[in-house]
């Protein structure tokens, strides 16, 4: 790391303390040519994971889309906004975990409504509704069905 001041790039490390709720890593350093202070900050690259959709266009990865989603289905439900926050980090760490660069909107969906089945049964019924587009009450009817045969096991 070279200093700001005269390009020495030789320095100590004074001070180090997490930051950022512990995703980065905040550094004071001392030059040991002219004895200033800076402060540096690590932080883990992340690399972009793309979502392809079903006409084939991608897009990056967006968390905040997934949330919207969530929120939606769980609106007028007992779903508290901490189980909310738990479901947008689990299929995040899911989607990151799997090291691949793209992931399907149709994988991404799954996800999504294998975390809403374990809080709230309608809010996964009123998701995989919309992500699903069911055209008949037929459709609507025999995901109903599976949902209280996987209940029953």
């Amino acid at each position: 790391m070279k200093c700001l001041f005269c390009g020495c790039e030789d320095s100590k490390v004074i001070d180090s303390r997490s930051a950022d709720e512990g995703r980065t890593i905040r550094r004071r350093r001392e030059c040991t040519n002219c004895g200033k202070r800076y402060t540096t900050y690590e932080t883990i690259e992340d690399t972009p994971v793309l979502v392809v959709k079903t006409s084939g266009l991608r897009q990056a990865f967006d968390a905040r889309k997934i949330r919207n989603g969530i929120i939606k289905a769980c609106e007028k439900r007992p779903v508290p906004l901490t189980a909310i926050d738990e479901m947008v980090a689990a299929v995040t760490k899911k989607v990151y975990n799997s090291l691949e660069q793209e992931i399907s909107s149709k994988e991404l969906g799954e996800m999504v409504m294998e975390e809403l089945k374990k809080y709230d049964e309608v809010a996964y019924v009123r998701y995989a509704s919309v992500y699903r587009s069911f055209k008949d009450v037929e459709s609507f009817m025999n995901e109903l069905q599976i949902l209280m045969e996987n209940k029953k096991l």
